[in-house]
């Protein structure tokens, strides 16, 4: 354990100035900012020492769903998605001084939730990026779950992915809480990403077969 502390004590520190780094150069470069983060991502990997498998095929869609364990879910998205991913994130993130200008500054989503315009502003500015060629990345949990299961869904991916007519591949990641902030501890292993069937949305539950076939996908490779 105390290991896995001092190791999280200096990815942390690592994590924060690489940031600062980032945003700096995305500032600077503006026409090279999906390579940056990119880049960015894959030097994180070799920092921190973790692997990687990919399991499946990444389809050309338009959005993707993905569970929510721990930071390390988008570091890993960033470096193996070969398009520009658009994240949708809590609002209270682009806040974050430094930090909030790596959503900022290569126009992510935030989301202020406290907002009765939220869904609307939603769907706004989801359509703008993928007009301009970029893929929307959601977690439809909304926050980090703890443990095997997967919490409910929320509804927002439904609602975006059917008003825009969005193409969905659903994304489990497993094995990415090998970073564990609240308890400031970092250990080794590998994450694995298996990218599963794009979605059949001719289907009227395709959104909660969605989550049942993460569930089974995440239990399978436990």
């Amino acid at each position: 354990m105390r290991l896995s502390r001092i190791r999280g004590l200096f990815y942390a520190i690592w994590f924060l100035l690489s940031v600062a780094f980032v945003v700096f150069l995305m500032w600077a470069m503006t026409k090279h900012i999906h390579t940056i983060r990119r880049v960015w991502a894959k030097f994180q990997r070799f920092f921190a020492g973790y692997e990687l498998e990919i399991i499946g095929e990444i389809a050309d869609v338009n959005m993707i769903i993905i569970n929510h364990k721990s930071m390390l879910d988008i570091i890993v998205m960033e470096e193996i998605y070969p398009k520009n991913l658009c994240w949708v994130a809590k609002k209270e993130i682009g806040d974050i001084p430094i930090i909030g200008k790596i959503l900022k500054i290569p126009k992510m989503i935030p989301i202020d939730r406290q907002s009765p315009r939220a869904m609307v502003n939603l769907i706004k500015e989801a359509k703008d990026r993928v007009q301009n060629g970029r893929v929307i990345a959601i977690f439809p949990e909304g926050t980090r779950a703890r443990g095997n299961r997967l919490l409910k869904f929320q509804s927002g991916a439904k609602v975006v992915a059917q008003k825009l007519n969005l193409s969905i591949q659903p994304v489990v990641i497993i094995g990415s809480e090998i970073l564990d902030v609240k308890k400031f501890s970092f250990k080794k292993g590998k994450i694995k990403i298996v990218f599963l069937p794009v979605v059949d949305k001719s289907d009227e539950a395709w959104f909660e077969n969605s989550r049942k076939l993460m569930q089974e996908t995440l239990d399978f490779y436990r």
